[in-house]
């Protein structure tokens, strides 16, 4: 019992010595302050799309045929009209020389039965025979001309052939893909959008798309065409954007990441860091007489590193926008440069 007394009388003696020494100030925060200005905040609509080639063709053989000579370099330009390929054509040649000379025969022919008909010696029935016989004849030759320029391939348009996958001496089917022609000078870009946002976008309207092939440039383009119909299965309209594409950056096949740029507006802003975060409360903490007051405030959408306040502070309020972790309501604070006060250490807050 007298023991117990004891150490009793002794944890009351070290309560109180504890008691009684100071309590060491608080540090004053050390933090960055800076004016509540105004920034450019954009609505945006994110999709995918795939972007597609502003004219694309495969040029096919027409028929079955030996080629003769290949006209275009791997990944080469080739111009509206140049021939790509040629096949084999000495049959066809030949038959055209052979209808050119009936041809030849059937008006020498026609024009002596139409002198003989002048003087008398020959019928209308005769005459219409051979007028028969002569278009038939001119019919046959451009049949075989025809035939000979399906035995040339030419580029229907401006672009950059693809990779060469034959060459001269093969034997192709009708059929056989023989080059690639791509007008990459601007870029399709399609891509969807749900029907709940139909009335955010219009034609004109312009947009921002970012390749992982170059996630540094964004590419700027505009919509060109929105799908008259609506897809019921998946409730998504299709809208397709035009890229310009000079340096031939973007490639048909690339899948890029769309933005629409729906409207612009002048809004407060503050850094992302400012901004503290309650459960569903947002607030900022704002600087007078050296104390930091937190302020609830409403926030918008969250661009560049910048948050949009939509209420709550007026523009010109220092706001903090380093250190609010150390910060609670109407705690005093100092800004850089400024010395602590007597008492507390150099380093407080920093």
């Amino acid at each position: 019992m007298r023991s117990s007394l004891t150490i009793a009388i002794l944890f009351i003696s070290l309560s109180g010595c504890g008691a009684g020494k100071p309590q060491k100030p608080r540090p004053t925060a050390l933090v960055e302050v800076a004016p509540l200005s105004r920034a450019t905040f954009t609505d945006s609509l994110d999709a995918v799309g795939t972007a597609l080639a502003n004219e694309q063709v495969i040029l096919s053989a027409p028929v079955t045929e030996r080629i003769t000579a290949i006209h275009f370099a791997d990944g080469g330009y080739v111009a509206r009209g140049q021939v790509i390929a040629t096949l084999a054509q000495g049959q066809e040649t030949a038959e055209l020389a052979a209808a050119s000379a009936q041809a030849m025969q059937a008006m020498q022919q026609l024009s002596r039965i139409q002198a003989l008909k002048t003087r008398g010696f020959a019928t209308s029935a005769s005459l219409d025979q051979q007028v028969a016989l002569a278009s038939a004849a001119r019919a046959n030759a451009q049949l075989a001309r025809a035939s000979i320029g399906d035995r040339v391939i030419r580029a229907p348009f401006s672009g950059w052939a693809s990779l060469r996958t034959v060459s001269a001496g093969t034997v192709v089917t009708a059929g056989t893909p023989i080059a690639t022609v791509s007008d990459i000078s601007r870029i399709k870009l399609d891509f969807t959008i749900p029907e709940t946002r139909l009335s955010a976008i219009r034609e004109g309207q312009p947009i921002r798309a970012v390749s992982a092939a170059w996630p540094d440039r964004p590419f700027q383009g505009t919509i060109a065409t929105i799908d008259p119909v609506i897809d019921p299965a998946t409730r998504a309209v299709k809208v397709r954007a035009i890229l310009p594409n000079p340096d031939r950056a973007l490639k048909p096949g690339m899948l890029l990441t769309v933005g629409v740029l729906s409207r612009q507006r002048q809004s407060l802003a503050a850094p992302e860091l400012a901004v503290v975060g309650d459960g569903d409360n947002r607030f900022l903490y704002v600087v007078e007489d050296h104390k930091a007051r937190r302020v609830p405030v409403k926030t918008g959408i969250r661009q560049n590193g910048l948050v949009e306040i939509l209420d709550g502070v007026k523009p010109g309020q220092a706001i903090v926008t380093e250190g609010v972790v150390k910060l609670s309501d109407g705690v005093p604070v100092r800004l850089p440069g400024e010395k602590p006060k007597g008492g507390e250490p150099a380093k407080a807050g920093g």
